[in-house]
């Protein structure tokens, strides 16, 4: 199935074009774990808004690009995305510094409370796996809806059908990175992840 095959799932980045968008397959809107990475752990509350859902697990380190998912053990293609090496994957070209428009397309919205983008620190290894300690631990970029309880305020917090466009400015970075975006739900214990291969210039 290619990428016009939107099915039924929820969401992706399609700019600049993520490692799930690049393989165009219908998993692509279905990467959806436990929110609040980088934590490991279920059951936690949102800090900013208590009242939200509590968190299910995290994807584990290794399978942050997939986001675990496997859709009940019958699809395995997403963990391709897991995949990892200096010249694994086609890479975005980007202007450190630079201000670019990253853009949620969506098949189903939902109440949100944040997207979240991360970046791989300096000095990071592309030829070990995706982990926490490839990442910086805070976003460098966050997009945060205020209004809680959610309850009170689902169509403030759903995004538009139409998608969604944040102008994100970039890190000073040189060279081959890895940007994660986080699009955290406040009515669910989920968000979905979606990993950007950049090469900054």
């Amino acid at each position: 199935m290619g990428k016009n095959n939107d099915m039924i799932r929820h969401g992706r980045i399609t700019f600049p074009e993520s490692r799930s968008e690049k393989m165009g397959q219908w998993w692509a809107n279905a990467l959806e774990s436990g929110k609040f990475f980088p934590e490991t752990q279920a059951g936690l509350a949102d800090k900013f808004a208590p009242t939200d859902e509590l968190n299910a697990l995290p994807p584990q380190d290794g399978q942050i690009a997939s986001a675990g998912f496997t859709d009940g053990g019958t699809t395995t293609a997403p963990l391709k995305l897991d995949e990892y090496g200096e010249d694994r994957w086609e890479k975005n070209e980007i202007k450190a510094n630079s201000v670019v428009d990253f853009t949620w397309h969506y098949t189903a919205t939902h109440a949100t409370r944040r997207w979240n983008y991360f970046i791989t620190k300096e000095g990071w290894n592309p030829n070990e796996p995706l982990s926490r300690a490839q990442f910086e631990k805070e976003p460098f970029f966050m997009v945060q809806n205020p209004q809680q309880p959610h309850w009170e305020y689902a169509d403030e917090l759903t995004p538009s059908a139409a998608g969604t466009v944040h102008k994100v400015p970039m890190p000073d970075r040189k060279g081959y990175h890895v940007i994660l975006g986080v699009w955290e739900i406040a009515n669910t214990a989920r968000a979905f992840y979606q990993v950007i291969d950049v090469n900054f210039v």
